[in-house]
């Protein structure tokens, strides 16, 4: 981790005129201070606002890091992650980075300021090497973020073959997945390997439609009826439940009748799209148990610095049947 004289090299003062710049102290030039600034920046230099006299303790705080809770399934992992931790007595700091890089690396310079005992990640927007130069532990869930940093995951490559035979079992042939953004190394991109994969086995023409997490929900909205428009699936696969919703309403207003004219499997499962929209068939992760498993990684390697863990772990997924597959 980079230290006080490391931010000094770089930006080329004096490790006083650093402890003054982040301590606001003394007359310094507004260029100077940018300077230091930067030099901070491209460091990950997180200077400590703790007690010294903590060093080497335990803070009881974990934090955790998603793209924001307004999404049912991320709201459902960072409540059950907060419910677990606080019994086992840690404390939270909750950091929305809402795809941003820069609130990401700020926030990541905040808790390591504030010595959380380990993060807990579902988002990945800084760069590979900034996240290796973190000496805290992290496990990451769903998302590959450096080496070294265990990803927690359900088994995507079989959700997205159940999803898809479940389609074609039904006599479905025109499937279209509705995907999000696609990096190649992110275990969520074997949903559509495995989508891939079960189109492949029955010579069917594959259609992928990529709505990423970030694009405005209007253009998403306009997307997705130009598909059901101009392409008549007979079976849409979509890689979360809430574009499956969204599938759901263009086909009401076009009057496409769902599942007679065509049907719908989700992703996710969370307990809300559960309860309030029992008829979407969805295949269903397994939240508590994935939480749980982040938890026990992230512990060990608190407890022990040299603990050994596994660098990806998987949980099986099980594809939950509703009125917008089966009728």
């Amino acid at each position: 981790m980079a230290k006080l004289a490391d931010v000094a090299a770089l930006a080329g003062v004096s490790v006083t005129t650093v402890s003054r710049v982040i301590n606001n102290y003394g007359s310094l030039s507004e260029k100077t201070k940018q300077k230091v600034f930067a030099a901070m920046r491209e460091l990950n230099y997180a200077p400590n606002t703790s007690a010294r006299s903590l060093q080497g303790k335990k803070t009881k705080l974990v934090g955790l890091i998603f793209p924001g809770v307004t999404n049912p399934f991320f709201g459902e992992i960072v409540q059950t992650l907060e419910n677990m931790l606080f019994a086992k007595g840690y404390r939270v700091i909750l950091c929305n980075s809402v795809n941003n890089a820069d609130k990401e690396r700020e926030y990541v310079r905040m808790l390591l300021a504030n010595q959380v005992d380990g993060i807990i990640t579902g988002t990945h927007n800084m760069t590979i090497e900034e996240y290796e130069r973190i000496e805290a532990p992290i496990v990451s869930f769903d998302r590959h973020i450096a080496a070294g940093i265990p990803i927690v995951s359900s088994d995507n490559l079989m959700g997205g073959q159940i999803a898809t035979r479940g389609l074609l079992r039904t006599g479905a042939q025109n499937v279209w997945m509705l995907t999000g953004a696609n990096r190649p190394l992110s275990p969520t991109n074997q949903r559509l390997v495995g989508y891939q994969q079960v189109m492949a086995e029955g010579s069917l023409a594959q259609h992928v439609l990529e709505l990423p997490f970030s694009m405005q929900t209007e253009l998403k909205w306009a997307k997705i009826r130009e598909v059901l428009q101009h392409e008549k699936p007979d079976g849409i696969f979509a890689s979360d439940d809430l574009t499956a919703m969204m599938v759901l309403e263009v086909a009401r207003q076009l009057g496409i009748s769902v599942p007679t004219d065509m049907r719908v499997v989700g992703y996710d499962g969370s307990q809300l799209i559960r309860n309030y929209f029992p008829d979407l068939a969805t295949v269903m992760q397994p939240i508590s148990a994935l939480c749980e498993l982040m938890i026990d990684i992230l512990l060990k390697q608190v407890e022990d610095a040299d603990a050994k863990v596994e660098p990806q772990y998987e949980l099986p997924v099980e594809l939950k049947a509703g009125r917008t597959l089966l009728g």
